[in-house]
């Protein structure tokens, strides 16, 4: 008689009550107190429920195969084929268990990407849901296309139909009622200007000739760096800069501390814009995507609308003088006019006209006018209220990289690979031209100050010219060397009342020039 569970002639034999099975009684007593149950038959079995039998203490004889050499040697052949035989069964049963395995793994994911898929689609209907209930009543048709003789340059050119790019979404449109903001905010801020004076906490002109770098930070990451570009929020003195790290960074120019970096895009950071309002802030990448970011009591930045409405990469971002809406900018040839509050992409332009895509974007200070600069050196004007291309201007060589708009609304200065030219938008015609560089260093950025004083270059350096008007000189009054080794800078952004400059590099750096004993620390 053998063990049911060893198989082997037991040394302490006990019967089960119920099944009547033998066990090896040491064995049996550990799957009882192991699992309460027979391991054979699977029923309740307790030790009361095994019965010990009585045996004869007889030496078991030795198998005949054991008393020879090559009778043991056929023995441990048989025992040694026993063993490859179950060595194999169990490999054939891991290989379907895994491919089981597999295939129920394959099965979840494809599951949780349906349910993810559902929830963004949910939540798309709720927020344009949202949106329509918040909005209503708002025309529903999209921008019509308009025929408008486009100036070229002050010469008439062909007529261009702005038609919205195929397959695109159906957008609600600008309103009559955003078009009544629009202008009632336009005809303010014209009436301002023309009382408007130059501040007397302006930085005069011997101050600017003097300055010189006053601190160097590193706010990006080492792998990847170099700063695209940057913003300031000039009342409280935060600047913001956005990286080939992917990440926007605010930065706290008094306290000479970073508040926050903001993570996020999956590729570089081409653009970033404060909101005057509501502690809001933008971000465009190179990822197709545009961020809208909620700033918090602790000092942090949350997102709170990621926008995913262009097919290409996001070269810039500009904010409307209302602070409620904004205009994205993309290499995908549309650009998209938003309101902020929701996040709901009102219209999608597209210029019929040209297959380039847009490298950089301002609204005038008015905010009735946006500017845009292509891939392909033509700068094009636009009336946001129509949504028609109402003038353009070539002569650039290479992209348009920057584009500003002088604060007295009468000046544009644009910047490419040839340099920068300044516009006068009175007669739509090119009037002064600055080539400070060689032909292989391209002017990456230009900005007007907000008084309108003072225009900034950046390049292979960074060149700080005074303002004059259509007639006079516009003279260079101080040259600052890229100090980063690079040779490029990328953006140049200036203080309030022109006190200081922020310049980014293509190091990680964010470098502030200005007057030694200015408000701000002084660490290097």
């Amino acid at each position: 008689m053998n063990c049911s569970m060893s198989g082997e002639v037991p040394e302490e034999p006990v019967v089960s009550k119920k099944s009547g099975l033998l066990f090896e009684k040491r064995l049996i007593e550990r799957h009882i107190s192991d699992y309460g149950k027979c391991p054979i038959t699977g029923e309740p079995l307790t030790m009361d429920d095994i019965v010990p039998i009585q045996t004869g203490k007889i030496v078991k004889p030795r198998p005949v195969q054991a008393a020879s050499i090559p009778g043991m040697l056929g023995m441990f052949q048989i025992e040694w084929d026993g063993l490859m035989l179950s060595n194999f069964a169990l490999e054939q049963q891991l290989h379907t268990a895994r491919q089981e395995l597999s295939h129920a793994l394959y099965q979840h994911d494809a599951a949780c990407r349906v349910i993810a898929r559902l929830k963004k689609e949910r939540d798309e209907a709720r927020s344009l849901l949202a949106q329509s209930e918040r909005q209503i009543p708002m025309s529903m048709s999209t921008a019509t296309a308009v025929n408008a003789s486009a100036l070229s340059n002050g010469k008439r050119a062909a007529e261009d139909e702005e038609l919205g790019p195929n397959g695109k979404k159906l957008r609600p449109g600008i309103s009559a009622s955003i078009i009544t903001e629009l202008t009632d905010c336009n005809a303010a801020l014209s009436q301002q200007r023309k009382k408007r004076q130059i501040p007397t906490s302006l930085a005069p002109i011997d101050a600017v000739e003097r300055y010189t770098q006053l601190s160097s930070y590193p706010l990006h990451k080492t792998n990847k760096p170099g700063i695209l570009s940057a913003d300031i929020y000039y009342s409280k003195d935060i600047i913001a800069t956005g990286g080939v790290d992917a990440n926007a960074v605010l930065f706290d120019r008094q306290s000479g501390q970073i508040l926050s970096t903001l993570s996020g895009h999956s590729k570089k950071v081409t653009s970033v814009k404060f909101v005057t309002q509501d502690d809001l802030f933008l971000t465009a990448s190179a990822d197709k995507t545009v961020r809208v970011w909620q700033g918090s009591d602790n000092e942090n930045y949350n997102c709170r609308h990621i926008l995913k409405d262009h097919t290409a990469e996001v070269q810039a971002v500009t904010v409307h003088a209302t602070n409620n809406y904004f205009v994205t900018a993309s290499l995908d040839n549309t650009w998209c006019f938003y309101d902020l509050s929701s996040g709901l992409c009102l219209t999608q332009v597209a210029d019929a006209s040209g297959s380039e895509g847009y490298t950089s974007a301002a609204f005038h200070p008015d905010g009735l006018i946006l500017g845009t600069g292509t891939s392909e050196a033509l700068v094009k004007i636009w009336d946001v209220k129509s949504q028609a291309n109402v003038a353009r201007f070539d002569g650039h060589v290479g992209a348009v990289t920057a584009i500003s708009f002088s604060e007295n609304g009468y000046f544009l200065a644009t910047a490419a690979h040839d340099g920068v030219k300044l516009w006068d938008l009175r007669k739509l015609r090119n009037f002064r031209t600055f080539t400070p560089y060689d032909s292989n260093t391209a002017t990456n950025s230009v900005e007007f100050d907000h008084s309108g004083n003072y225009l900034a270059i950046a390049g292979s350096d960074i060149r700080v010219y005074q303002v004059a008007n259509v007639k006079s000189e516009w003279n260079c009054i101080k040259t600052f060397p890229d100090l980063s080794g690079t040779g490029k800078a990328t953006c140049v952004k200036f203080g309030p009342d022109a006190k200081y400059l922020a310049v980014g590099s293509m190091d990680r750096n964010l470098r502030i020039f200005g007057l030694p004993g200015d408000d701000g620390p002084m660490e290097s």
